[in-house]
C-alpha cells in the first residue's frame, strides 16, 4: 500500500534515527557485558593479555561504527525518499510516459508514444482490441531514432475496455527495436519501501524511476 504525502515521513526517519542510537549503545553493552563475564571465567593460570583485551575492544569499537554509519545513511536515505516524494506533489495532475502498450482514450482520442533504437524507414502502429484483434493501423512512414508520440481516433471504438497497440519499425528490411510507452495521468505520488510511487489515473502503481516523461 502507498503512503500518502504527510509529515509522517519526516517522523519516521526521526523515530529511525533514535532507534538506530539505541541499537547502537544496546550492541556496546552486549559486549562489554560479555567481555565482563570472559574475565570473570578465565583461567588465573592464563589470564587475558592486555593484547587480546585492546584487540577485542577495538573490533567493537570498528564494528559501533561501523553500524553507526549504516544507521546514517538509512536515515538519509529515508529523509531523501520523503522530500522526493514531497517534490514529485508538482506531478500530480500531469500526464507522464511508462513502459507498456496501453492505449490511453480520453475524448474519444486515444494517445500513446514508443522509442525507437535507432532510424527506421517505416513505422507501423496497430490499434488491437481488449482481445488482441487487430481493429486499426496507422502508416507513420519514416521515423529517426528517439521519443515519438501519435494519437488515434478512437471515435468508432465499441469495445469494452481499453485496447493496446503493437509498433513495427524496419529499416532495409531489418527490424529496428523499440519501446512502447502508454500514457496515463498521475493521481498521486508516495513511497513504498523506501521506493517513490506515482499512481496513475489507470489503477495501476509504478516506480518513479520508470517515468520516461513527463507531459
Amino acid at each position: 500500500m502507498i503512503t500518502p504525502i504527510a509529515t509522517s515521513n519526516t517522523s519516521s526517519a526521526a523515530s529511525s534515527g533514535t532507534s538506530s542510537a539505541s541499537s547502537s549503545e544496546a550492541a556496546q553493552d552486549r559486549f562489554l557485558k560479555l567481555l565482563v563475564a570472559q574475565l570473570n571465567n578465565q583461567d588465573p593460570m592464563n589470564p587475558m593479555d592486555n593484547a587480546q583485551m585492546t584487540s577485542q575492544m577495538a573490533q567493537i569499537n570498528t564494528v559501533t561504527g561501523i553500524q553507526q554509519v549504516n544507521d546514517t545513511l538509512k536515515s538519509m536515505a529515508e529523509q531523501f525518499t520523503a522530500m522526493q516524494v514531497l517534490q514529485g506533489s508538482s506531478m500530480v495532475g500531469h500526464d507522464v510516459l511508462v513502459t507498456g502498450n496501453t492505449l490511453t482514450l480520453k475524448d474519444k482520442v486515444g494517445s500513446a508514444a514508443f522509442e525507437l533504437n535507432g532510424r527506421a524507414e517505416s513505422v507501423k502502429v496497430e490499434v488491437l482490441s481488449p482481445a488482441g484483434q487487430v481493429i486499426d493501423t496507422l502508416n507513420l512512414g519514416a521515423l529517426g531514432a528517439g521519443q515519438h508520440s501519435f494519437d488515434w481516433d478512437a471515435s468508432k471504438y465499441t469495445f469494452a475496455g481499453d485496447p493496446t497497440f503493437k509498433v513495427s519499425a524496419t529499416l532495409g528490411g531489418q527490424a529496428i527495436g523499440h519501446t512502447t510507452l502508454t500514457r496515463a495521468t498521475v493521481s498521486s505520488v508516495g513511497s513504498e519501501g523506501g521506493v517513490m510511487k506515482v499512481q496513475l489515473s489507470n489503477g495501476t502503481a509504478v516506480d518513479y524511476s520508470t517515468v520516461k516523461a513527463i507531459l
